[in-house]
């Protein structure tokens, strides 16, 4: 974080980024004294209601974050930023968002728990536009214009007040991840019965990872027969995340029940002294790694691989076994809206596991719920050309593969595979 003192001095010249968070109420006009070179500006966790209205003059910035501060509308200065791509006013207090207030280069838009109840119109006249975080707002609805935009891939609705899924959404070109959970829907869920674990019965160790909806610690689980078990505990936050309710994500995991690629369930926690939320999972070998990391600014909707390589029949190991988990889930009407390889863990004989919940819903009814898993297939197909561009097998030896992948993205919607049948492809 750097400080206004220093910005001030003049010892932040030139600098590409800049992470101001010291209860600012108004912009620092020094911040212009790097309009040669800011290419990221942070101004998240501040107290500002307001942008200058000639912030155009930060010619070179792409990436803004204004998270967690008062402002009631979006900027319309914004707008006159030639080469903004990337806009994140996460937990303000919108209610207004201006069509003036939309860059002409936009790509994510980032609005996750304000009150806004409209879109504008103009929302559609974003051609580039890939990625929309729309979850805990007031909207009942999108702007048609929306089915315009031809590149958006990732789309997060939760926590609104849809009463149904827009059918025209869900025939864009290039939708590939919906989350929607958390809206006064009438979804087809019916609740499995689970077994109950007693807090009284676990012991918590190290810390095996933390995201938006909870955190996870390794433990141990001794059952009523006096058995222990070497388990992993993952306790909910009540807090609303980028994708919707944790609890709906925990509801999700329960509902998904037992399969052999997704991460085994042992129970719910009964009894939290503070009345957490919290389920009891199978401890994962840590021969399991993550098959990539999440998409950073630049990719936007695109994971990151580290120079993963594999063999083509390694390739078709990873990619049947996560198609199998996914017409397990649609089998039981859950959507998981976040198929990407960053939460698959995979070791090298190919064995995966699919994980983390945190956007799946489940169908509102049958009819929306075959076009959904029509949206997930082009998800699984952007997967099958990550894994097959870390294959070293030769263009012939993949053609299959790649015949396959193809159907997957193809822009027909309706003319996708279903998962039952990419199962059957791949000899699942």
């Amino acid at each position: 974080m750097h400080t206004l003192a220093d910005l001030r001095a003049g010892k932040l010249a030139g600098a590409t980024r800049l992470d101001l968070s010291c209860g600012l109420t108004t912009f620092p006009d020094e911040i212009f004294s790097l309009s040669d070179s800011l290419q990221v500006l942070n101004l998240s966790g501040n107290r500002l209601t307001e942008l200058p209205a000639d912030l155009h003059r930060l010619k070179h910035l792409k990436i803004l974050f204004c998270s967690n501060n008062p402002f009631t509308r979006l900027p319309e200065a914004l707008g006159q930023c030639e080469q903004l791509f990337f806009v994140g006013f996460k937990a303000c207090e919108i209610v207004e968002v201006s069509p003036r207030s939309l860059p002409p280069q936009l790509r994510s838009l980032v609005l996750t728990d304000n009150r806004i109840e409209s879109l504008p119109d103009e929302l559609g006249h974003c051609p580039h536009l890939q990625k929309l975080m729309l979850a805990g707002n007031r909207l009942s609805s999108l702007p048609e214009s929306l089915a315009a935009c031809h590149r958006l891939e990732l789309v997060r609705i939760s926590a609104n007040g849809f009463r149904q899924i827009p059918h025209w959404l869900l025939k864009m070109p290039a939708l590939a991840w919906l989350a929607f959970a958390g809206n006064p829907l009438n979804d087809i869920h019916t609740q499995n019965p689970i077994q109950q674990i007693p807090w009284q019965q676990l012991t918590l160790q190290q810390v095996l990872g933390e995201g938006a909806s909870g955190v996870i610690q390794q433990g141990r689980w001794v059952d009523d027969d006096g058995a222990g078990h070497d388990v992993a505990v993952k306790l909910y936050k009540g807090e609303l995340t980028s994708d919707g309710s944790p609890l709906n994500e925990m509801a999700a995991c329960i509902a998904a029940g037992q399969h052999p690629n997704l991460i085994p369930v042992e129970g719910q926690i009964l009894g939290h002294p503070q009345q957490a939320r919290g389920l009891v999972m199978q401890l994962i070998s840590p021969t399991y790694v993550t098959l990539a990391r999440p998409p950073s600014l630049e990719s936007c909707t695109r994971d990151i691989y580290d120079g993963t390589r594999m063999d083509l029949a390694t390739v078709r190991r990873v990619a049947a076994g996560i198609a199998a988990a996914c017409r397990h889930l649609h089998a039981r009407g859950i959507n998981h809206g976040d198929l990407y390889a960053h939460n698959i863990l995979w070791k090298e004989t190919g064995d995966s596991l699919l994980g983390d919940f945190g956007a799946a819903a489940f169908y509102p009814d049958q009819d929306t719920g075959q076009m959904l898993e029509s949206v997930e297939v082009r998800a699984f197909g952007i997967l099958m050309a990550e894994l097959l561009a870390c294959c070293d097998a030769s263009e012939s030896d993949a053609a299959a593969l790649q015949a396959l992948q193809a159907r997957c993205v193809q822009h027909d919607v309706m003319q996708r595979p279903g998962f039952a049948e990419i199962v059957q492809t791949l000899g699942a």
